[in-house]
């Protein structure tokens, strides 16, 4: 079967297994973001929240306190607050990366200005922590509390770590597993918190989010230098012109010679970048085999997510999140 049949697509599964509710999560979303006092906050935010994305996190969540057997209402709080929570992430990534384009369309930051952007998603960080208070669970609160203090401490860590090739591929696990994998890891966890979950369900989901996480960033690295735009939803080289270290970039640096080094240094360390550099550096990745090797390893760690799903009951979700899984790396395989 084509992945371009939508029945095929293990994330098109999951929403219809949990479209009632998503719908209750969208209801909420909704809700919660409007604000009596400052319309730009729903205009902002509608813009970034209905720009057709996958709602991948809240649905991880939801299914995974399903899967567990949890009736109750909070499975619904909890993925409306992961949810703004990496919205709010993505308004201030884009002020922060000066963006033009998410999701195909044009940044928040580029249709208002980088302080609407950057308040709005403070505003949803608070909405977050109001939202995930009404569970009444300390220990939801303090994994979504500490996911977001990982994710701002990967965001930062990135920052000093651009330009720099001295970044190695142990530096770059930590930021995409700060910047990404935490929130994954997070959406898993609480939703088997909320389930009242034994110990060791709880822990393999927290290993099955963190796994798919980093596969899906080292994916999306990757797609970087050879994804159609419409797939990526923001130009392809972006990550070189905006000079970013990535996998395949560290790899190839990595390996590189003394005229290949002083190639690097130029375009990433000193920003010098001309016509036809992308097409150089992207020749020099696939010379020294790193785009194949960024593959190998994105799937590797699709693989550990699907075994860290054993501890879990037999279920159709837990089905379906192994599929998705392999999803996330099949553009790549």
């Amino acid at each position: 079967m084509s992945l371009d049949d939508k029945a095929a697509k293990p994330h098109d599964r999951l929403a219809a297994a949990l479209a009632t509710d998503m719908d209750a999560v969208n209801a909420l979303i909704r809700d919660r973001m409007a604000s009596e006092h400052a319309p730009r906050i729903p205009e902002v935010t509608a813009h970034l929240v209905e720009a057709g994305g996958k709602r991948l996190r809240p649905m991880l969540t939801l299914a995974a306190a399903r899967l567990l057997g949890y009736d109750g209402p909070y499975h619904v709080h909890l993925a409306a607050t992961v949810e703004f929570i990496h919205t709010a992430t993505l308004l201030h990534d884009d002020v922060v990366d000066e963006s033009k384009q998410r999701r195909g369309r044009p940044t928040a930051n580029l249709l208002w200005d980088n302080k609407s952007s950057v308040l709005v998603g403070d505003y949803l960080f608070a909405r977050s922590f109001q939202l995930m208070t009404e569970t009444d669970n300390m220990r939801v609160l303090n994994i979504l509390a500490n996911a977001s203090a990982v994710i701002a401490e990967g965001e930062v860590l990135q920052l000093t770590a651009a330009q720099d090739l001295g970044t190695t591929e142990e530096i770059y696990l930590k930021v995409i597993r700060g910047k990404t994998a935490a929130l994954f890891s997070a959406a898993t966890e609480v939703g088997g918190v909320i389930a009242g979950a034994p110990e060791d369900q709880v822990r393999a989901l927290f290993d099955y989010g963190d796994a798919l996480g980093i596969a899906f960033q080292m994916v999306d690295d990757l797609l970087d230098y050879g994804g159609a735009t419409e797939v990526i939803g923001k130009n392809v080289g972006d990550d070189f012109r905006e000079r970013k270290l990535t996998l395949p970039v560290i790899k190839a640096i990595a390996r590189a010679d003394a005229t290949e080094r002083a190639f690097w240094t130029r375009t990433i360390e000193k920003g010098q970048q001309a016509e036809g550099d992308l097409e150089q550096a992207m020749a020099l990745m696939r010379a020294h085999g790193t785009l194949e090797a960024t593959r190998a390893e994105a799937i590797a760690w699709a693989d550990r997510a699907r075994a860290a799903l054993a501890p879990l009951p037999a279920h159709p979700l837990r089905g379906m999140l192994d599929d998705l899984a392999d999803f996330v790396v099949a553009r790549v395989r």
